[in-house]
């Protein structure tokens, strides 16, 4: 679990993508400081596991699957990626809970400027869009942010600078594309609640026909 507090901007210094074996190395300081092989990494809000390291890299295999759900198969050399290591129990909840199970990939739609804060509205697929609830919790790219507005097919995030200046959403423009996962709360709340729906449907009796299609007439 991750809290969507990025703690540094890693840089992409190389990647494979297309072979057998997709992977990322990623340059980083802050979260090397007490890596060990195995940890888990949000990369963009994306749970991936370290392979290997160095006092400069790390490098993190990529699934097939993660690719095809998330924005990593876009990134090229030299990009940058929101970092976070995963949650210390005992450790301050700063954002929400995160899993770093990507639900979705949404578009930037347009960014405009509100006094000090940096508003972005991000076209959304409608099966995320049940997710966004205003003054509820998004992770965008990994970082958590709280739904300003829900309009359509879109929802907006209002970044601070220190937000806008630390992560990748400060340099994203208009038609870039971000990671998005919705609360997990959220998520189950819906699981737990359709489960109940189902079990109070009414329950279809017997036929003449369901006993004449099983033998018994």
């Amino acid at each position: 679990m991750f809290t969507g507090i990025v703690e540094e901007l890693g840089l992409i210094h190389g990647l494979e993508l297309d072979g057998t074996s997709p992977s990322l190395e990623i340059k980083a300081q802050t979260i090397l400081s007490d890596m060990k092989i195995g940890d888990s990494i949000s990369v963009n809000g994306v749970c991936l596991t370290v392979v290997s390291f160095d006092s400069e890299f790390f490098k993190v295999e990529v699934m097939p699957e993660t690719l095809r759900k998330t924005g990593l198969s876009e990134l090229k050399r030299g990009d940058r990626v929101n970092l976070e290591r995963a949650l210390a129990l005992g450790g301050r909840l700063g954002g929400h809970l995160v899993s770093g199970h990507i639900d979705g990939v949404g578009t930037i739609r347009k960014k405009h400027r509100e006094s000090n804060a940096l508003v972005i509205d991000i076209q959304t697929p409608q099966e995320i869009m049940k997710y966004a609830i205003p003054k509820g919790s998004m992770a965008v790219d990994g970082i958590s942010l709280t739904v300003v507005d829900v309009k359509g097919d879109s929802f907006s995030v209002s970044l601070i600078p220190h937000t806008a200046q630390n992560t990748t959403l400060g340099f994203k423009s208009a038609g870039s594309r971000v990671n998005l996962e919705g609360d997990v709360i959220g998520k189950y709340v819906e699981k737990f609640m359709s489960a109940r729906r189902e079990d109070e449907r009414p329950q279809r009796g017997l036929s003449l026909k369901d006993l004449a299609e099983n033998g018994f007439l």
